[in-house]
């Protein structure tokens, strides 16, 4: 009995400790990691306004075919009030994403998926997955899977 109190203890001892480990639930505010767009600079949700993100993976069918929404929502969101937009997309190798965002043509913000992200928003086990997070930073709903361009266009109603 010994022998295992003392596993236990060491790997409590070896697991970082990290402030938002636990994943949101719905109606509970987003505790935000640090987060840098694939341009290198910081990013930061804006207070007071609400937040589409975008789960993907270059590798897709269906992501490629819900950016194209997605990147609507985005330049829909530009000329007039409505939700921010991050996609974050689950490779590692950032040159590789801009190359294939160029030959698209998408221009909403994006990062590289990481644990701290993840954690702090909840297991993702289907791309692409959209979040809604309120204007008051508050988590209001996961969606799992592609979405029709006025599902995603209805989420600036939805976010607010």
């Amino acid at each position: 009995m010994r022998r295992r109190q003392v596993l236990i203890a060491a790997g409590a001892l070896a697991a970082p400790a990290v402030p938002w480990a636990a994943p949101v639930a719905p109606g509970e505010p987003v505790r935000w990691p640090a987060v840098t767009l694939l341009d290198g600079t910081p990013w930061q949700a804006t207070p007071g306004q609400p937040l589409v993100l975008v789960f993907w993976s270059l590798t897709c069918p269906f992501c490629q075919r819900h950016n194209v929404h997605v990147e609507k929502l985005h330049r829909a969101a530009h000329s007039q009030p409505g939700p921010g937009v991050l996609g974050v997309v689950r490779e590692r190798d950032a040159a590789a994403v801009r190359r294939h965002m160029a030959q698209r043509g998408w221009t909403f913000p994006v990062t590289l998926d990481s644990d701290a992200l993840g954690a702090a928003l909840g297991a993702r086990r289907v791309v692409p997955l959209t979040v809604v997070v309120d204007a008051r930073g508050r988590l209001k709903q996961s969606i799992p899977g592609e979405m029709f361009e006025e599902d995603v266009m209805e989420l600036m109603e939805r976010a607010a």
